[in-house]
């Protein structure tokens, strides 16, 4: 039976007992971690999922070994975590744009991650453009794959309640989200109704990313700004709540 050690902390320990060297069989790594064999190959596919050069010897005896010269990075995260620390070291550069210190910290946060959490943390900055505000609670695995859409120039569908509460799907091509007035909003291009539209995170549901690559879209505004106080770009039309 697996130990009750969160996951993190167990991951972040089979990588320090792979980073002292040599192989280490399953076995081993099991009775160390007090954990089953399945779980120590699942949190090994973790790190590899994470960019660690892990190295297995199937079949009777199996083990993993790290390989050497690995850079081992001071810091184990997940990709939603990365789009958490990432989207609040820019919330503190756009309020605080007299202080440097929150650009330098990220910088130096990219340097050390592993190749696969460096894209999302470059998606992250990519596609996130904070506007001066009060902060909001975000859905982070929403606003992680908002970022991953935007990076890859991908479409997203999606449900969504408008603020009439009339329900309907959406597929859309995602170009930047953004904090306003206390709430989380995408502004995309919606491809059915062939305009910008605007939409608030916490009413979207069942975000999927859609398979294939698009051409990126050309935003027909100077700025955000400019686009939310041209009323949308029209009188009447382009926002959905």
């Amino acid at each position: 039976m697996d130990s009750v050690e969160s996951p993190s902390n167990r991951t972040l320990h089979l990588l320090s007992l792979l980073q002292t060297g040599g192989e280490w069989s399953v076995v081993e790594l099991a009775e160390r971690l007090d954990a089953s064999a399945r779980t120590v190959r699942r949190d090994a596919q973790r790190l590899r999922d994470l960019g660690y050069d892990i190295h297995s010897r199937p079949g009777p005896g199996a083990g993993y070994r790290l390989r050497p010269g690995t850079k081992i990075p001071p810091l184990l995260l997940d990709a939603d975590e990365v789009t958490t620390i990432i989207t609040s070291l820019l919330v503190l550069e756009t309020w605080t744009p007299e202080d440097a210190s929150a650009a330098v910290a990220r910088g130096k946060l990219e340097q050390v991650l592993p190749p696969a959490l460096r894209r999302r943390a470059a998606a992250t900055a990519l596609s996130t453009q904070i506007l001066r505000a009060d902060p909001a609670p975000v859905d982070w695995a929403l606003a992680g794959l908002l970022a991953d859409a935007v990076a890859q120039g991908a479409r997203i569908a999606f449900d969504y309640t408008d603020q009439h509460g009339r329900e309907t799907q959406r597929v859309v091509e995602p170009h930047r989200h953004f904090l306003r007035q206390s709430h989380w909003y995408v502004v995309g291009f919606d491809v059915d109704r062939d305009d910008w539209r605007l939409f608030r995170l916490d009413r979207i549901r069942s975000a999927r990313t859609l398979p294939g690559t698009y051409a990126g879209r050309e935003f027909p505004f100077a700025s955000i700004e400019a686009w939310l106080a041209s009323d949308f770009g029209r009188a009447e039309q382009g926002a959905d709540g």
